[in-house]
C-alpha cells in the first residue's frame, strides 16, 4: 500500500515538473500527454490548476493519449481561430475536468457592456458576430459562458447583473446562427470568482468580464477514441 502511494506521489510530482516546463508545447502535445499520463487523476490535477474542473463532457473515464492528441490538435486550430477573429477579447489554451485541452475567451465587460446594464453595445455584437463564425467551423464543440462582476454592491445586484450579461451573449449568438443546445452551461458568478484584487480600479474592471469557453464534447471525445475525429 505504501509503495502505491509513493508511486502515485512520483507520477504526480512528475506530472508538475513535466507541465511546468511546458510553455512552449502546444495543444496537440500536451493533449497527448495529459492522455497517456494517467487519464482521470491527472486530468483533474489539471483542469484544479487551470481552475476550469466546470466544464467539460460527462464521459466517466479516462481518455487515452491517441484521443488526447487528436482533440489538442482540433482545439489548437480553434483557439488560433478564435485569436484571429475576435481581436478584443483574451483568448487563451484552458484544461477541461477531464484533462483535455480547451479553449476560454474573456471579454472585458467593458467593451461588452455599459455600466450596470446587460444591453450588448455596438462593438460587442460585431465581435460576437465573428466569434459565431468560428463557432459556426466546430459543431462538435460545447459551450460555457459564465458572467462576473467585481465586488461592488451586494450579491442580490452582482448576481442577477452576471447572469444577464451571460444570456445577453448566449442569446445574440443564438441570433447569429448558434444552436441554443450548444450552450451547456449560461450562468452567473457574480462577484464570487474575481482574478484580481478587488481593492484597485484596475482588478474591478478585470474582474468585470464575460467568460466562454470552448470544449470537447461527447460526441468529439468518441469520435476521438475511435480515430475518426478530423
Amino acid at each position: 500500500m505504501m509503495k502505491a502511494k509513493r508511486i502515485s506521489v512520483y507520477v504526480l510530482s512528475g506530472a508538475m515538473l513535466l507541465f511546468s516546463g511546458c510553455s512552449s508545447m502546444n495543444n496537440t502535445t500536451k493533449g497527448g500527454l495529459i492522455g497517456a499520463g494517467g487519464g482521470a487523476v491527472l486530468g483533474g490535477l489539471i483542469g484544479k490548476m487551470a481552475g476550469n474542473t466546470a466544464v467539460g463532457a460527462a464521459i466517466g473515464t479516462a481518455v487515452g493519449g491517441g484521443a488526447g492528441v487528436l482533440i489538442g490538435k482540433k482545439m489548437d486550430k480553434a483557439r488560433a481561430e478564435a485569436a484571429a477573429a475576435v481581436q478584443d477579447a483574451t483568448v487563451e489554451e484552458v484544461q477541461d475536468k477531464n484533462g483535455l485541452t480547451a479553449v476560454k475567451v474573456t471579454f472585458d465587460s467593458g467593451i461588452l457592456f455599459a455600466t450596470n446594464k446587460a444591453d450588448l453595445s455596438t462593438k460587442a455584437k460585431n465581435s460576437l458576430v465573428k466569434f459565431a463564425g468560428v463557432l459556426k467551423n466546430y459543431p462538435d464543440i460545447d459551450v460555457a459562458i459564465y458572467g462576473h462582476t467585481d465586488a461592488t454592491g451586494t450579491d442580490a445586484i452582482n448576481v442577477p447583473l452576471s447572469l444577464k450579461r451571460a444570456q445577453s451573449v448566449s442569446g445574440y449568438l443564438t441570433e447569429c446562427g448558434i444552436a441554443s443546445s450548444k450552450f451547456k452551461a449560461v450562468q452567473g458568478q457574480g462577484s464570487a470568482e474575481p482574478v484580481a484584487s478587488n481593492d484597485t480600479k484596475e482588478g474591478r474592471a478585470q474582474n468585470r468580464r464575460v467568460e466562454v469557453f470552448m470544449y470537447a464534447s461527447e460526441q468529439m471525445i468518441e469520435a476521438a477514441q475511435a480515430g475518426t475525429l478530423q
